[in-house]
Order: structure tokens, then C-alpha cells, then sequence
């Protein structure tokens, strides 16, 4: 069996997570499916200030969606705010500060959202964290597992209620190549045993994400 789901890894790896595997994907992609209107959509983006994050609220800011940058540190994210403003002219866009490892202040985030705004419609979980060494939160929680895993779950869970009140809701989690390096492994998932390598913990997190989403498609 582990034969079997190395090798399906594998070559999902190299269809997907190459360079050619960009280039064949790319042959099917239309663009003209993107010319399209979001306006009156709202989208919480987390880790928007930078890379994916800013790329996404980019584009969606383009096409006139109501945007929530959920950032960790305010000084980049009203510049990041202020860049996407001034690029695309839309002023519907949001920051708020919260720091996803501390996961009681996600469910208090999530739950002041939802009792300050009536909708949401895409809610896009977009941040990660690469610790280079074992460090846990005041909860006592190691802190890539809470940014990677629990706050996800948490803040997704929270936010569902609300996500059902719109019309074609969607919740995307943005994953990672780095999966296709670990097994599912769930008896360790504080990183408490063994040698702490954080890209390697960083990857297993983003297997459990893999198979947290798929369960639930």
C-alpha cells in the first residue's frame, strides 16, 4: 500500500507540481473565464500582504470584490493595502490584524466578523508559517500547527454560519508541493518527537490540510 501511494505522489507530483506540469496545465486554461465581475462579493483573504495573499486580493480587487486582508502585521498590510488601492482604484478593502497562532483570538476574530458584517462569500485561507525552530504559544500549542492547522480549522468552522447565509459560498485553502514529501502522520502532531525540521513539519501540516479538504468535498 505504501508502494502504491508513493508512486501516485509521485507521479501527481510530477503532472503537477513541475514546470512541465505548468505548461500542460496551462494549454486548458481559458482566459477569457476571468473576465468576469465580482462586485458586490465579498472575499476574506488571509496572509494578504505579501506573495499569494496580495496576488489574490490583486486580482479580486480588479474585478470590484469587497475584500478582507486578515494580516499579522499592520504596518505591511496597510502598505499592501494602500499599493492595491492605488493599482486598481478600489477602496472596498479591509485590514484587520490577527495573528493566527493564537487561536482563542481566532475564535474572538471570527465571531466580532460575524457580528459586524452580514456577509461573506469566499473566504480564502491563504497563511502559513515556517518555524526554524520548535516554539509554542501562550496556549501551550507549538505554532506552525496552530497558523498551518488549527487556526484554519478554527477560523473556518467559525465563519461557516455566515458563509451559508451567501449564495455560492466557497472555501479555498491554498496547499502546497511540499505535501508530496510526508505521509499523514496524526500520533505526533505537536512536533514533540524527534529532530524539529520545520520545513519537513511545515509539509506534514499541509498533507493534513490535503485530506481535511478532500474529506469534505
Amino acid at each position: 500500500m505504501s508502494l502504491y501511494r508513493n508512486s501516485a505522489w509521485f507521479l501527481k507530483g510530477l503532472t503537477e507540481f513541475t514546470k512541465n506540469g505548468f505548461l500542460s496545465a496551462s494549454k486548458r486554461f481559458v482566459e477569457k473565464e476571468l473576465d468576469l465581475s465580482v462586485a458586490g462579493r465579498s472575499f476574506m483573504i488571509t496572509g494578504a500582504n505579501s506573495g499569494i495573499g496580495k496576488a489574490a486580493t490583486m486580482a479580486i480587487a480588479k474585478k470590484g470584490g469587497t475584500i478582507h486582508m486578515v494580516c499579522r502585521n499592520k504596518d505591511k498590510a496597510e502598505e499592501a493595502r494602500a499599493d492595491i488601492v492605488k493599482e486598481t482604484g478600489n477602496k472596498e478593502i479591509y485590514v484587520h490584524i490577527l495573528d493566527l497562532s493564537e487561536t482563542r483570538k481566532v475564535w474572538e476574530f471570527a465571531e466580532n466578523f460575524k457580528k459586524k458584517f452580514k456577509t461573506l462569500n469566499v473566504l480564502i485561507n491563504n497563511a502559513g508559517a515556517i518555524m526554524s525552530q520548535r516554539d509554542v504559544n501562550a496556549e501551550g500549542l507549538e505554532k506552525s500547527f496552530a497558523v498551518n492547522v488549527l487556526g484554519v480549522y478554527i477560523l473556518t468552522k467559525s465563519l461557516i454560519p455566515l458563509l451559508e447565509k451567501s449564495p455560492d459560498p466557497r472555501v479555498i485553502c491554498v496547499s502546497s508541493g511540499g505535501m508530496l514529501v510526508q505521509k499523514l502522520r496524526i500520533g505526533n502532531l505537536q512536533s514533540e518527537r524527534g529532530r524539529y525540521d520545520g520545513t519537513m513539519v511545515y509539509a506534514q501540516h499541509k498533507v493534513r490540510a490535503e485530506r481535511h479538504t478532500r474529506s469534505r468535498s
